[in-house]
């Protein structure tokens, strides 16, 4: 079986290392000429191009570029496919992209592969990125079966644990676990930089230790990823933000009237309700 990937970053680069491993010819697209032969040294990919042409070899197309490009490949890539060519992607939001990309390709399957690291482009690439970490796949009621349980075989030969749902049930869900962080992570490092006093800032710098690092480290990584889930998942941000918001000033409230009881409490509560999630 031939793939085919579009955009040789972290996850097309990782999904090239372990596909290749298994014995899939692998090609790849990037648009850049460097990246290209980098993929090709690292052994990411059997053949790769600036060309989206390139893809008229693959049966099973992977699209890893950010959000924004997805429907724009999708549009330039479908004279290049066979008609039974399938076409997936590995957005982290899927409601737009599967309303957008479906009436252009009758096989496409929205993917969320959720994995991932700190680091960015084809150095960043590693072999069982996905070895148990869920692969979201959501069809629609038109989404050929053939073409679903396709894509469910290859994150399975990757390692992941599949899930099927609605593309709407997958942005509410991802709102919570993954784009709400986002963003109340950022504001903690902005609401620590608004400390008047500077020396007082250059102290806590200096003392911030694994609480603060664990804390804001997805708050402080790429910016273009951050104004991209909020635009394409505006409305499930929202309304996670607003309960987020209700939670704090419930907690603010205690702290303010000394309720010392009640704060125990809810702390006790979100310690038990962590354990639930596959951490």
């Amino acid at each position: 079986m031939n793939i085919g990937i579009v955009g040789l970053g972290l996850i097309g680069g990782s999904i090239g290392l372990d596909l290749r491993s298994r014995g899939f010819n692998v090609f790849g697209v990037s648009s850049r000429q460097q990246t290209c032969y980098r993929a090709q040294a690292r052994g990411v990919v059997n053949e790769a191009s600036i060309h989206l042409s390139l893809m008229a070899a693959a049966d099973l197309v992977f699209i890893c570029t950010p959000l924004g490009s997805i429907e724009p490949i999708v549009r330039e890539l479908v004279p290049y496919l066979s008609p039974d060519t399938i076409v997936t992607d590995v957005g982290s939001v899927k409601t737009p992209i599967v309303q957008a990309v479906s009436p252009l390709w009758p096989n496409f399957v929205g993917g969320h592969p959720m994995a991932g690291t700190a680091e960015s482009g084809i150095e960043a690439a590693v072999p069982d990125l996905f070895v148990g970490r869920p692969y979201v796949v959501t069809p629609t009621p038109q989404t050929p079966p053939f073409a679903v349980d396709k894509v469910e075989e290859i994150a399975r030969l990757l390692g992941a644990k599949v899930y099927r749902c609605e593309p709407e049930e997958h942005d509410r869900a991802v709102a919570w676990i993954s784009h709400l962080p986002i963003v109340a992570s950022a504001t903690l490092v902005a609401a620590c930089d608004r400390e008047g006093d500077r020396d007082i800032v250059n102290l806590a710098q200096h003392l911030a230790s694994s609480g603060f690092r664990d804390t804001s480290r997805v708050g402080g990584g790429n910016p273009e990823l951050g104004v991209m889930v909020a635009k394409y998942n505006r409305e499930e941000l929202l309304r996670s933000l607003s309960i987020y918001r209700d939670s704090l000033d419930e907690f603010i409230s205690d702290i303010e009237a000394e309720n010392w009881q009640a704060l125990e409490h809810k702390l006790k509560l979100t310690q038990q309700a962590r354990e639930n999630y596959h951490l």
